[in-house]
């Protein structure tokens, strides 16, 4: 059965803090047991497949995520609902992530810094809440505090009503959509390039 946060108007309630060491157990205890999803850790993106396929085993990828944030590598945006930690969303320079600068479907479309927003993870029980639009709004107020000019996402844009929670990591186009980011590239037809622009120079 369905959790519902006892404050019906807790979305207004979230709050924001890139993942550094200083929370990084925080981090450990929203992606639990599974690392999220299949022991992933939000290495996926960041490894050649080989390196990220043998991380699933011996805490390898929590290892290796641990190690860009003890280097201070940006990683991405932990959301809290009080002091409890309900969603994830990776953001970092695009060129941090290796899978995303070899894809074809996904090449770059021009030489501008961009930060990309490759994955979501949401707490099973705030699933369905509005909290990634949320989340959303809230990493582009983060950018523009952080002189980020550029944000870009590569949503799926489901062909069924109903797309299952472990299909849904690279965000829903529908969410980008109502956080205000525009399509800039459709080579995929059901993943599209999104941006959002903030305050360029």
């Amino acid at each position: 059965m369905q959790k519902f946060p006892p404050d019906f108007d807790f979305l207004n309630k979230i709050h924001i803090q890139p993942l550094t060491k200083s929370n990084w157990l925080k981090f450990v205890q929203l992606f639990g047991v599974k690392g999220a999803c299949g022991n992933c850790w939000c290495m996926y993106y960041r490894l050649k497949k080989a390196d990220f396929v043998e991380g699933k085993f011996n805490d390898g990828n929590k290892d290796s995520m641990h190690q860009l944030v003890i280097n201070d590598y940006p990683t991405g945006i932990l959301a809290f609902y009080e002091n409890e930690p309900i969603a994830w969303c990776a953001l970092a320079p695009r060129q941090h992530f290796m899978k995303l600068e070899k894809s074809r479907v996904h090449k770059p479309i021009d030489d501008k810094k961009v930060w990309a927003i490759p994955c979501f993870f949401i707490a099973k029980n705030y699933r369905r809440l509005g909290v990634s639009v949320q989340l959303l709004k809230l990493i582009i107020e983060y950018a523009r505090e952080n002189d980020i000019h550029i944000l870009e996402a590569y949503p799926t844009i489901p062909t069924t009503e109903k797309l299952p929670d472990s299909f849904a990591w690279i965000g829903l186009y529908k969410s980008f959509d109502r956080a205000g980011f525009t399509i800039v590239d459709q080579t995929s037809k059901n993943r599209p390039m999104v941006r959002y622009y903030l305050n360029e120079h």
